[in-house]
């Protein structure tokens, strides 16, 4: 997959547990366990947004594309 989930690093600069981002988020923690993971194909922007609200942070914090490697 090209795009990669950083959500973990950002938590552990922040210093937050999942319980607790999941219960400010609004979400369940099977969620955001997911969403941690990378276990998700999509995330709703409401979500993301409550999330860099949280964490005080951008989008690009938590979410780096990598381009796939052609094998020519």
């Amino acid at each position: 997959m090209a795009i990669i989930l950083r959500l973990d690093r950002m938590m552990a600069d922040r210093k937050i547990s999942l319980n607790e981002l999941a219960e400010k988020v609004g979400i369940a923690n099977v969620n955001l366990s997911n969403i941690k993971t990378g276990k998700v194909s999509a995330i709703r922007f409401s979500t993301l947004n409550a999330i860099c609200d949280v964490l005080d942070c951008q989008p690009g914090d938590i979410l780096e594309f990598k381009r796939d490697e052609k094998i020519t």
